[in-house]
């Protein structure tokens, strides 16, 4: 632990030595969004850095200053809630009874105004998260094709139930409605994409929403609010700024919530949970956090089996619940796999964001370098070794990623979701090993099984997918694409988050019955040929 890397592994960075167009360009944004409204706060402001260093003018090397948002109170929290509450007016709302084809048209028109801030938004997440400019711009992409799929989801959601059922003598009308008020709370590794997964699906199936940026990253949703306010009626959307102490807790307190929606640590989900009076009442969407496990066979293609290890465990720095966070080795080749794997490692550029072919880049949380280097320290202490050459060297905002075998349980990285650069290896002999380590652990999102002779792998199979949710063949973990289920057992998740499924996760099935008489049936189609009602309705969305 004695290599110390330099800053970035690179000189001294001026910013006028950065390319123009990456930036950055100093936000101080004080506005919010609350009952359709952009109004000024005028408390206290939290400066918002980048733990990407540039000099400045006094010649030193300190984190970038981006800009700075509200640090808000719970007063304007609690107005933004009944500004919610209000816009879905327990149901009567406009929003939540008008009809499909307008709420769609809502989401079109956001999506279509938030591709004209990509190239700012792309930025930000450079900056405030240290992701890759390739990675920046596949998260923006994928997020307005997100709207738009989710649109297109909705429409034939709501083709299938444009029409009557009749059972037992019973007409039958079945739609899905809203829940009600929704807390939106994002994660902030995918600050865009993964808290719109949660925003979009909420309010397009007629709720209303309380929304607050993660911490880090939060200057790449202020470019939006403004398309936010345009698009919707007022209260629909709303949007703060500041610690979720002070915004999220006194709003669960109220008991006015009717879903938590959060991406982020099961801790944090419990402690809010545990605020609600009226706990029954609370409808639950959580992406929690995982340990996933790769399961390597003796007989699993290395050459293969490494590159998407690589990308499992390293991608975005291992920053992604979905990410590999422990690997399980069969001993037979477990000398051969960890020095192609450290080689691998070790080939990884590391740099900045907007630099080409860069895989690892500075870590968001400055705390973050630390607790890595303690990883690593106490798993050494214990009896693993740091196995490829540049593990575990530190600079003042990363830590080199170590590859740590042999791993065991007294440590404290084979427990934790360690999040981070640092990869613990498990030789195994017996494949109950690792079977027994998923079905003891907390946690249960998906597993990555290498291999070839379906002998093996079949009978694997039928035990994995009765322990995580998803069982990924010959390939690393991840969350797309966005129209398989994306969900957990255990402690990583409720509910599914999907194209699909999300639009289930936040709403809930209501009909209208009718006995199967002429009386009634002359007053349905009444109302059908009327369009006096946006529930009974027979229109096909095209």
């Amino acid at each position: 632990m004695s290599n110390v890397l330099t800053q970035l592994d690179i000189e001294p960075l001026k910013i006028s030595d950065i390319p123009e167009a990456f930036r950055p360009q100093k936000n101080n944004f004080n506005q919010y969004l609350v009952d359709g409204e952009l109004k000024t706060w005028k408390g206290k402001m939290v400066d918002v850095y980048s733990t990407i260093r540039t000099e400045n003018e006094s010649g030193e090397i300190v984190p970038t200053l981006l800009g700075s948002v509200p640090d808000m109170e719970s007063e304007p929290a609690l107005n933004a809630l009944e500004s919610a509450r209000k816009a879905f007016d327990r149901g009567k709302g406009q929003w939540p009874t008008m009809r499909v084809r307008e709420r769609l048209n809502c989401l079109k028109r956001f999506a279509d105004k938030m591709k004209n801030h990509r190239n700012e938004v792309v930025r930000l997440l450079m900056w405030e998260i240290g992701k890759t400019l390739t990675d920046s711009e596949k998260e923006f992409d994928r997020t307005v094709d997100y709207i738009y799929d989710t649109i297109d989801a909705y429409k034939k959601l709501d083709q299938k139930s444009a029409k009557f059922e009749k059972e037992g003598g019973i007409h039958a009308h079945i739609r899905r409605s809203p829940l009600g008020v929704v807390l939106c709370l994002g994660p902030y590794n995918y600050p865009l994409n993964e808290t719109f997964c949660l925003l979009i699906p909420a309010v397009i199936m007629g709720n209303t929403a309380v929304f607050k940026p993660a911490k880090h990253g939060v200057l790449l949703i202020t470019p939006l609010l403004e398309a936010f306010k345009e698009c919707f009626p007022p209260g629909v959307v709303n949007i703060l700024f500041g610690r979720g102490r002070k915004i999220a807790q006194p709003i669960m307190k109220t008991g006015h919530v009717d879903v938590l929606a959060l991406i982020g640590h099961s801790s944090s989900a419990v402690a809010l949970q545990d605020e609600h009076p009226n706990k029954n009442r609370l409808r639950l969407v959580l992406g929690l956090e995982a340990k996933n496990p790769g399961v390597i066979l003796p007989d699993a293609d290395l050459d293969h089996t490494i590159k998407e290890c690589i990308s499992g465990t390293l991608s975005y720095n291992g920053q992604r619940c979905t990410a590999l966070k422990v690997l399980y080795v069969h001993e037979s080749i477990i000398d051969q796999f960890n020095n192609k794997f450290s080689e691998a490692v070790d080939g990884l550029k590391f740099g900045l964001p907007w630099e080409k072919d860069v895989f690892l880049t500075p870590l968001p949380e400055p705390n973050k370098p630390q607790y890595i280097k303690d990883l690593i320290e106490d798993a050494t202490s214990k009896g693993g070794k740091v196995v490829n050459k540049k593990g575990g060297q530190i600079s003042v905002n990363y830590t080199y990623p170590a590859v740590i075998c042999p791993v065991n349980d007294t440590m404290n990285l084979y427990h934790e979701e360690q999040f981070g650069p640092v990869i613990p290896i498990i030789p195994y002999k017996d494949i109950n090993e690792p079977l027994n380590a998923m079905a003891a652990s907390d946690y249960g999102q998906q597993v990555s099984l290498f291999g070839r002779d379906v002998r093996k792998i079949g009978p694997l199979i039928d035990i994995l997918a009765n322990l995580v949710c998803r069982v990924n063949l010959n390939s690393a973990c991840q969350r797309g694409p966005d129209v398989y289920p994306f969900t957990g057992r255990k402690n990583s998740a409720v509910s599914t988050l999907s194209v699909f499924d999300a639009l289930r996760s936040f709403s809930i099935r209501t009909f209208v019955a009718s006995k199967d008489n002429p009386y009634n049936n002359e007053i349905l189609e009444s109302l059908l040929n009327s369009n006096e009602s946006n529930f009974v309705s027979s229109d096909y969305i095209l």
